[in-house]
């Protein structure tokens, strides 16, 4: 499904990720670990195009991202929750869950979709006309995993997803 070879990339003159290469199959579970400092978060910029290769490439279904902007990397079926979590704290709950949903496939499906993320977390059910910066952090983290599950994902990029 997701295939990166020999990636580099980095920021500036600084070059972080030095010919990464790894595959991820349908249905499959990966985990990057490693120390602080060691390219995790980079790895997910790269392959999200929200930081641009100086080498290799990334291709999703065997279609190369080459020149596709990180806005169009949805399209291709890549959603990502940032470290962070980057949630729109003075929006509500479900504010934010629609933020997710704004691909035209995804809103035909809206309904299926909010139903499906509040059947994984029913906490943000109970909580979804609450700002979304009022939430405790495990709840911020869920609410940011909901919104990248808006838009139908077949791969989902979870940069420290035990934040929170």
């Amino acid at each position: 499904m997701l295939a990166v070879r020999n990636l580099c990339a980095g920021y500036g003159s600084f070059q972080a990720l030095f010919g990464v290469s790894l595959e991820v199959n349908a249905g499959e579970a990966v985990a990057v670990i490693g120390p602080n400092g060691a390219g995790k978060t980079t790895l997910l910029r790269a392959i999200s195009k929200l930081i641009a290769l100086t080498d290799g490439d990334v291709a999703m279904e065997g279609r190369s991202l080459r020149g596709v902007p990180a806005h169009e990397v949805i399209a291709y079926g890549i959603s990502q929750v940032p470290e962070n979590r980057r949630l729109f704290a003075r929006l509500s709950v479900e504010e934010n869950l629609k933020m997710g949903a704004f691909l035209p496939a995804a809103r035909a499906k809206y309904g299926e979709r909010l139903a499906f993320v509040y059947s994984l977390f029913p906490r943000l059910e109970e909580r979804r006309a609450q700002l979304a910066g009022t939430l405790s952090g495990g709840e911020q983290q869920m609410c940011a995993i909901g919104r990248a599950l808006m838009s139908g994902p077949k791969l989902l990029l979870l940069d420290e997803p035990s934040a929170g």
